[in-house]
């Protein structure tokens, strides 16, 4: 008995002490501050480590070595939370700055406005005052007083010139003060919007993550744009990007400093000669000679504690009127005029910037064809290439300094950055060819289409982006072949987005295998020896894109495919350094480019760039809808009016639509001095083969083109209409199955039908029964069907249907072939098929029915893939 209850006891003091060490592991425990240490020493090692590792640190640490590995588990727990709870601190910390910041901004908008409005309803009723007492006399004299002194003070000014520009005198710094003052007035009052009446930009609205208040204005001379920005880099930061021009405005060639001149409020003026290229080879390029005046005061707005510097930078042209010192001559520039502009810096608080920018320019229409001038008169290009690229840049910069942006390829954004500035820099040499630069023209074949200049000095020409290896010993230079041409009704993202995504429909494998070549020591003896080349694909594989997805850089993998031995002893991939910029086709006044040079696979970063591509600028649009609607396929030959009714574009919508653009296009080779000629000739031919490609693909993607038959320029024996043949698909499937194509109430009417059939959800192809070559293509696709080949209906009868079904796929198919003749249709299993991309695609079940005609005769064979997707 006395031993039962000895052992009873036992048991439960056993079970009191672990129930005791349950509850002390439970317990808050205060640690010391070198185990907190230890702790975050592991931490920053490993935020969430397993529970081996924890046991592993108890017993490698003697510190913690009286710390329950639950305890250590909680510890890391409650430390993540931490950390999770200061980055979500700091980040609504940096919205609401960004937020006030944007209150500010619009505060002085909308200040702006009201003061706008009250003056407008002063002159109304001044004017209204005027018309009832236009009929009696005044006798208020007060502004014919005014007039009279302002009448004999300007006759007082031209009977003594000397006096107004004697403070102006080029060997005067106080004469070069007085004209930085008087821009920094008129520049400060476009900022604050008193001067100028500012229209803002469609599309641009305000926002903490936005680019900010975009306004242009046509009033008066020149063109002017003004933008309004919040940046998270300090204001000298800012400052020093802004003046350095060239690397952020992709026109300008060059940017001299010709002379700096202290200032007594501790500002500086300097006198600089800048030359911009032209975007087209159809006008000069202009040049700049202006006086930058920059300079600090303190923000009035703020208490006496928190006096903060506002940095002001301005400039403006000297010319005869504005006195001071005389240019450099302009020998083959037009010689252009800067009126007051600038950037205005205010500092944030909590850090950062608020940026007020103000381009103005008059860049002489009159000098330029009279088709080009809606392009030098256009105030929105002006914001999209000089003022909200300058705004995008600082923002580019200001995210990947704070680690926002991550690239991959393990190179750094300067680096990426300077990629895309030296491809830009090269096409527009190209474009422009200077003789400075070592251009000369080569005598033509006896046509005007395609301009032909060469380069024998290489080195000078931009010095050190050739090296030796791309130019043999015994001689050898850089030949451009380039061209321009007007397109109508040709939107310019949506031909640079197809030039894009389609290459083999313009480009030659053969010239892009002799370009390749030229980056050896040896190139090919004989340029393009096989005319057509080896057919090919492309993989684009991208290295980086700015904040706003409107320019994108990418290397592009030229993948061969060759059949025969000898072939395959030529055929190799090649690769291509890519910039693409202005694909947005909401983008108002963006011009779009595609630029492009050879490299080699592992490119280093001063790797030599011989930049070919395309440019389209738009000249003038008015549009009545968003364009973001058009396709590359069949809807941009159709309209969608308000009562969903699909019709054809007709002559009578020519006001909803109307955009003239102008193409340029320039390629690049090198050569050896004695095969020049022939490579020459080669590059005309491949010019104007190229010219003939892309007038086939704006014709089809142009609005009022015609469907069916007529997209593409090819055209099949008897191809019906597109309404026509959406009946003939509707009718056959339900003729041959028994059941509806479309889910509903189905119309009969062509459009409505048409339209059904356009935006069905499964992917639906047709193919043609009988071709020359024996192998079906196909003919006609809906938009489904359009994203799953990742093609259009341009480049759509290029591609055959063995060529994107599997093996399995073709032998299904093959095995089935007969049932679809015989019984007019066949259910095919799962499987797999590859778009035009070569990216696989995997659907759920295929159906195949023979479509027929109003005779009844088999007219082509029609496929719907169901619940397709990409693998």
């Amino acid at each position: 008995m006395a031993l039962s209850i000895h052992h009873s006891n036992h048991n439960k003091e056993v079970f009191n002490k672990n129930q005791q060490q349950q509850m002390d592991s439970s317990k808050y425990v205060r640690y010391t501050p070198e185990q907190v240490d230890a702790l975050e020493r592991v931490y920053a090692e490993c935020p969430k480590p397993s529970s081996l590792r924890r046991q592993q640190l108890i017993r490698e640490c003697p510190l913690l070595s009286n710390i329950e590995p639950k305890q250590i588990k909680v510890w890391f727990q409650n430390r993540r939370c931490r950390d999770k709870q200061r980055k979500e601190a700091s980040r609504l910390q940096t919205v609401n700055r960004k937020l006030t910041a944007m209150n500010k901004l619009l505060m002085e908008e909308n200040d702006r406005l009201q003061k706008q409005v009250s003056h407008l309803v002063y002159e109304n009723g001044f004017m209204r005052t005027e018309i009832h007492t236009a009929s009696g006399t005044t006798t208020d004299k007060s502004c014919e007083s005014v007039v009279i002194s302002g009448q004999q003070q300007q006759q007082q000014q031209q009977n003594n010139p000397s006096s107004q520009h004697s403070q102006r005198d080029a060997s005067n710094p106080a004469g070069l003060l007085a004209i930085a003052e008087e821009a920094l007035a008129e520049f400060l009052s476009k900022a604050t919007g008193t001067s100028v009446n500012w229209v803002q930009m469609i599309g641009m609205k305000p926002g903490p993550d936005s680019i900010g208040i975009v306004a242009v204005s046509r009033n008066g001379s020149g063109v002017a744009a003004r933008a309004c920005g919040l940046v998270s880099l300090e204001p000298t930061k800012v400052a020093e990007i802004l003046k350095d021009r060239p690397s952020w405005y992709r026109d300008c060639r060059c940017l001299d400093v010709m002379s700096v001149i202290p200032t007594a409020n501790g500002g500086t003026i300097e006198l600089i000669y800048m030359q911009t290229y032209a975007p087209t080879t159809l006008a000069a390029a202009r040049d700049f000679w202006t006086l930058r005046y920059t300079t600090a005061m303190e923000d009035g707005s703020l208490v006496a504690s928190l006096m903060q510097l506002i940095s002001f930078i301005c400039e403006r042209s000297l010319t005869t009127s504005t006195g001071g010192p005389a240019g450099p001559p302009s020998s083959g520039f037009v010689r252009a005029e800067m009126l007051p502009s600038g950037y205005l810096i205010r500092p944030c608080d909590g850090g950062g910037s608020m940026i007020h920018i103000v381009d103005h320019v008059d860049l002489e229409a009159w000098s330029v064809p009279e088709v080009l001038r809606p392009l030098y008169e256009s105030c929105k290009m002006i914001a999209q290439k000089m003022t909200l690229a300058a705004l995008r840049h600082i923002r580019q910069i200001a995210q990947e300094t704070s680690g926002e942006v991550q690239y991959g390829g393990g190179r750094q954004p300067a680096v990426l950055r300077t990629f895309g500035q030296r491809l830009c820099r090269g096409f527009n040499d190209a474009v422009n060819g200077f003789a400075d630069d070592g251009w000369s023209l080569l005598n033509g074949d006896g046509a005007e289409d395609v301009t032909i200049a060469i380069n024998s000095s290489p080195n000078k020409y931009l010095g050190s982006q050739y090296n030796g290896s791309m130019f043999p010993s015994f001689g050898g230079g850089v030949l451009c072949a380039r061209a321009s041409m007007l397109l109508q009704n040709v939107p310019p993202a949506l031909l640079v987005r197809f030039l894009r995504e389609h290459r083999s429909e313009w480009a030659d494998y053969g010239v892009d295998a002799y370009s390749a070549a030229c980056l050896k020591s040896s190139p090919y003896a004989v340029p393009c020896g096989r005319p057509g080349g080896f057919p090919s694909s492309q993989v684009i594989l991208p290295l980086a894109h700015k904040v706003e997805h409107e320019e994108f850089l990418e290397v592009v993998r030229l993948e061969s495919q060759a059949f025969s031995p000898e072939e395959m002893a030529l055929a190799r991939d090649m690769y291509l350094l890519q910039l693409c910029s202005g694909v947005d086709e909401n983008a108002v006044g963006a011009c779009a480019q595609l630029v492009f040079a050879p490299i080699d696979e592992s490119f280093a970063d001063d790797a030599p760039l011989l930049a070919s591509g395309f440019r389209v600028i738009p000249l003038d649009g008015k549009t009545d809808g968003p364009a973001a609607t058009r396709t590359l396929d069949l809807a941009s030959t159709l309209e969608v009016g308000a009562g969903g009714v699909t019709r054809p574009a007709t002559e009578s919508d020519s006001n909803s639509y109307n955009l003239r653009s102008v193409l340029t296009i320039a390629f690049q080779f090198s050569f050896e001095n004695h095969l020049r000629d022939n490579v020459a000739a080669m590059a005309r031919q491949y010019v104007r083969s190229v010219v003939a490609s892309v007038q086939r693909v704006a014709t089809a993607i142009a609005p009022y083109s015609g469907i069916g038959s007529q997209v593409g320029g090819k055209s099949f024996p008897g191809s019906p209409e597109a309404l026509t043949l959406a009946r003939w698909i509707n009718r056959s499937y339900r003729a041959h199955t028994g059941g509806d194509l479309f889910r509903g109430e189905t119309s009969q009417a062509g459009d409505a039908l048409l339209k059904q059939l356009w935006h069905h959800s499964d992917s639906i192809l047709c193919c043609s029964l009988k071709t020359n070559n024996g192998s079906p293509v196909f003919t006609f696709a809906n938009q489904a069907g359009l994203d799953m080949l990742e093609t259009t209906l341009v480049a759509l009868q290029d591609i055959m249907l063995d060529k994107i079904l599997d093996d399995a796929g073709r032998k299904v198919l093959c095995s089935e072939f007969s049932k679809i003749m015989q019984e007019g249709f066949a259910y095919l299993p799962a499987g797999i098929c590859v778009s035009s991309m070569g990216r696989p695609v995997a659907y759920e079940q295929a159906i195949a029915w023979k479509v027929v005609n109003d005779d009844d005769s088999h007219h082509c064979l029609a496929f719907m893939f169901v619940n397709w997707s990409f693998v």
